[in-house]
């Protein structure tokens, strides 16, 4: 079947990502906050937003001694800071489409982080909707193809718990799903045994944009590379398909 979300050339390289465990398991605890405020609850088996925050910081092995007390601080008194979140869009060098989701307590702090670095390697933030159209919401799950586990098998067991797509790409196995039906397929892979390499609800471009500019790819690299080491920014979807490597 047919994957969207172009894990090997659309996501970036999880080498990098482990070299920033510190600065991401600090946006993580934002995460966290945010999701025991709009739930309502500090207790996972009551929010599932909270349930589905924790299973993206288990992904990305965030130790749980992290995540209890990211709970324990979101459900206390103790810390006054008022985080929301925030999605700004726009555009990177050569096209590219970029979609920034923030959490923030200074809107317009982070707004002017965004805009410098979007001017300053040839893209421009634009406005609420300029590229969203261009993307498809999902759940995505990532398991790690390590030879013990049966393809055909793998897939027959995630589209009849509500799956919409199943790909084999290289030495992962991508599943995508509805955002409605995230939680309860996660769930399931979960109680099964299956540990992810990714588990959250993310922006799959519809279509992609080469670069062939040396300086664009530059400056495009530069950007997500900017971008992502902001504290206010959670998560960064863009439509620039690069080389493998």
């Amino acid at each position: 079947m047919s994957g969207h979300s172009k894990w090997a050339n659309i996501k970036r390289q999880k080498g990098e990502a482990d070299a920033k465990k510190g600065k991401i398991f600090t946006k993580l605890g934002r995460e966290i906050q945010i999701a025991v405020k709009v739930g309502g609850s500090a207790d996972p088996v009551t929010n599932s937003k909270l349930k589905d925050v924790i299973a993206k910081c288990k992904a990305v092995n965030m130790p749980n001694d992290n995540i209890q007390r990211s709970i324990k601080k979101a459900a206390g008194d103790g810390d006054n800071a008022n985080y929301e979140e925030i999605t700004y869009e726009g555009y990177g060098p050569g096209g590219v489409a970029v979609i920034c989701e923030c959490t923030t307590d200074n809107r317009n702090r982070t707004a002017g982080d965004l805009r410098h670095y979007f001017d300053k390697f040839g893209g421009n933030l634009g406005q609420s909707g300029c590229v969203s159209f261009m993307f498809n919401k999902k759940g995505v799950i990532v398991i790690e193809n390590d030879g013990k586990i049966s393809e055909d098998d793998l897939m027959m067991e995630v589209l009849e718990i509500g799956a919409e797509d199943f790909k084999a790409d290289g030495d992962v196995f991508e599943i995508l799903t509805d955002p409605a039906d995230f939680s309860a397929v996660r769930e399931v892979l979960e109680n099964k045994g299956y540990e992810f390499l990714e588990a959250e609800v993310s922006m799959l471009p519809t279509t992609t944009t080469k670069l062939t500019d040396p300086e664009q790819i530059k400056f495009m690299d530069k950007l997500i590379e900017n971008l992502e080491d902001l504290d206010d920014v959670s998560n960064v979807y863009h439509s620039w398909e690069q080389d493998e490597e």
